[in-house]
């Protein structure tokens, strides 16, 4: 149950503006080196929303109903983030739905390690092709949970650690 050095990230974004196209944070889960939930909470966006993107996001309009402020939320992560090393897929996503950022030495970004391209003909494996090839395990079967999916980039990241390290070096 303890933090650790070292904590996995994943956000659910919703749609706000004209037809939705602007994503913001809806739910934001934090899991620890043993997949742990430290932190798993829905986000009330600043913004109208315009497009729960309940399919992907698995947002409904019942789950924000007295949910916590982004800024509460958003101070909550960055004191989890601060010192640690931050595991996950595609972060910048999450960060900028964060407005956070973090020192790139301190990031581990399963879409971004270049051994893991290769299950995707060079260029950025999705993290569902990642956990179906590597880890032999099916996600995503329809909303997205992001508890899964920051265990799923932990557990990616776990079994790599020892050459992804070598190159952050």
């Amino acid at each position: 149950q303890k933090t650790g050095k070292y904590i996995g990230i994943d956000c659910e974004m919703v749609g706000v503006g004209p037809g939705g196209c602007e994503s913001v944070l809806a739910r934001v889960s934090v899991v620890n080196y043993y997949g742990y939930t430290l932190m798993d909470t829905f986000v009330m966006p600043q913004e109208k929303v315009t497009d729960y993107r309940t399919f992907v996001s698995g947002v409904t309009p019942e789950l924000l109903k007295g949910a916590p402020s982004f800024q509460h939320v958003q101070n909550q992560v960055a004191e989890l983030m601060k010192d640690r090393v931050v595991v996950g897929h595609s972060l910048e996503n999450d960060f900028k739905a964060l407005l956070l950022d973090h020192p790139s030495i301190m990031i581990r970004d399963t879409a971004q390690y270049k051994p893991f391209r290769q299950y995707a003909n060079g260029r950025t494996p999705g993290l569902k092709k990642l956990a179906k090839e590597i880890l032999n395990i099916e996600i995503q079967g329809g909303e997205h949970s992001s508890v899964e999916d920051a265990r799923v980039a932990m557990l990616l990241y776990r079994q790599h650690r020892k050459p992804w390290e070598q190159t952050m070096e």
